[in-house]
């Protein structure tokens, strides 16, 4: 019996944003974005962040090799991830932040769903930086 067609491979939609000292951070629109965000797109020294206890979009700080970032750049993209979720409202937000190589998907987990380790928890305030952009540079969506 033949094989059925493949799948076309759709790309992640994401928002990006450009932090002070042209640090870019990626945030996944869907439970879909978020899986492909964080175990395919995301590099092993990239940070990797989500707000703790409750739904939200995967953030991911890309880091460039033999580059690291700053406290307030961390941060900056923890806040991120904090407007990305349901707590955007409040003053101050809990956020799970670990390298990317910490984050594993558990075996059968639905999309979306991740494990961490050797997280650190920040407290932020939700914001972003101006207006997202698509990564390819265009007006549209992925």
């Amino acid at each position: 019996m033949p094989r059925p067609p493949r799948q076309e491979k759709v790309p992640p939609r994401l928002w990006e944003y450009e932090l002070p000292g042209g640090w870019i951070v990626w945030a996944g629109r869907t439970d879909q974005d978020n899986d492909r965000l964080s175990l395919r797109l995301a590099k092993s020294n990239d940070w990797w962040f989500h707000v703790r206890g409750m739904p939200g979009s995967h953030v991911v700080l890309r880091v460039p090799a033999g580059q690291e970032p700053d406290n307030a750049t961390v941060k900056a993209a923890a806040a991120v991830a904090a407007w990305h979720s349901k707590k955007r409202e409040a003053k101050m937000v809990g956020v799970s932040a670990t390298r990317a190589r910490y984050v594993t998907k558990p075996r059968g987990a639905k999309p979306g769903t991740v494990e961490i380790r050797k997280e650190k928890v920040l407290k932020v305030r939700p914001a972003v930086p101006g207006e997202p952009r698509t990564p390819s540079g265009e007006d549209e969506p992925w």
